[in-house]
């Protein structure tokens, strides 16, 4: 094994702390002796300890004299746990690599000079593409405290989710739901319109192994959502969020009977909102990431207002044919085919008889 082999290694291990770390990167580390691997860990969930302490731990005395692989810069500041370059350097390591900068303010090229400072060699930037894509979600929120946003939506080959009835129970096979589920436990938040509680009255838990599951966002400006929607009886102490307009006098003893059954409120002004206003009031919240599941309209917003950092478009090999059909998107007049959305960096990937488009910025 070579350099790239090991951080490979400390990458693959990071990717574990998924659903389990936010709003903390997902951090791996790999402890290397004499060419052999004496101590590996990563961040396993959130105000627990980091990747490098359980890997030198590992390690014990073996880590006198090793080098260090680790996908993100060592924190030097105390927070939920003490600065990881003190644990680095009294473990009696030479050499560390590190993939890429912590962009957290408290963090950023501090770590780095504290161990060159001590006499520790100190290579950055192996494989800093892949330790940016696993933690696309940390990245941006930790600089512009604003909810990374994936969009999840499952469609036609003529680009419909549900018949102009509403049933759109199932468009997509079975092993393409089962991914949507481990969307759910990977993204903080899911968000849905209220004509979609109120259509298709979903849950919105993460039914796959060792779930966590999100918060429930719903965008419901008129207050319209009933106390018997399934989101709001899911008992699994995860607040569900509303996002709401100021309501009249009438509606108050309807919000508190909510606010008892672990409802919070997010008040916006008029009757439409914008999706940015959405998220940052998310972001206040500590709320990372969130998934978004619909319905059209929401969607359609979101990509008019070009707020989407990613996404995947599950296609089921079926056919409407009806133009009264639910689109996925709707309400754009483009008169010149060079103005149309184009996905960026589009990745094809096949689920059975669907297929999936996934996207990021």
């Amino acid at each position: 094994m070579n350099d790239k082999d090991y951080m490979e290694k400390a990458i693959e291990l990071a990717k574990l702390g998924e659903g389990r770390v936010n709003p903390n990167p997902l951090v791996g580390a790999v402890v290397v002796k004499n060419g052999k691997i004496v101590g590996e860990g990563w961040h396993k969930k959130y105000g627990d300890s980091h990747a490098e302490v359980y890997a030198l731990e590992m390690a014990g005395k073996e880590a006198e004299g090793a080098v260090l692989y680790i996908t993100l810069e060592p924190c030097s500041h105390y927070g939920k746990t003490p600065p990881c370059v003190k644990k680095i350097v009294d473990s009696g390591i030479k050499k560390c690599f590190v993939s890429v900068l912590d962009p957290n303010p408290l963090v950023s090229g501090k770590g780095i000079k504290y161990l060159k400072e001590v006499g520790i060699e100190v290579e950055i930037g192996l494989l800093a593409d892949k330790s940016y894509e696993i933690n696309r979600v940390f990245f941006k929120y930790i600089t512009k405290k604003i909810p990374y946003l994936f969009l999840k939506c499952g469609i036609t080959l003529d680009g419909k989710i549900a018949t102009r009835s509403g049933n759109s129970k199932w468009i997509t096979n079975e092993i393409a739901r089962e991914k949507v589920q481990k969307l759910r436990t990977k993204y903080m938040g899911i968000m849905i319109g209220i004509n979609t509680v109120l259509k298709d009255n979903p849950s919105l838990d993460s039914r796959c192994e060792n779930p966590r599951n999100p918060f429930r966002i719903v965008i419901d400006p008129n207050f319209d959502i009933e106390k018997n929607a399934k989101l709001l009886n899911f008992r699994d102490n995860k607040a569900i969020l509303i996002v709401s307009k100021k309501n009249e006098k009438d509606k108050k003893e309807k919000i508190k009977e909510f606010e008892k059954m672990n409802v919070k409120f997010i008040y916006l002004v008029g009757d439409k909102f914008k999706m940015e206003d959405i998220l940052k009031e998310l972001g206040k919240l500590a709320i990372d990431s969130v998934l978004l599941e619909g319905g059209s309209t929401l969607i359609s917003n979101a990509f008019k207002e070009g707020v989407i950092d990613g996404g995947e478009i599950f296609i089921a090999p079926k056919i409407l044919g009806d133009k009264e059909a639910i689109p996925f998107i709707n309400g754009f007049e483009f008169e010149n085919i060079n103005e149309i959305f184009k996905l960026p960096n589009p990745k094809f990937n096949l689920y059975g008889d669907n297929i999936s488009v996934e996207f990021f910025k």
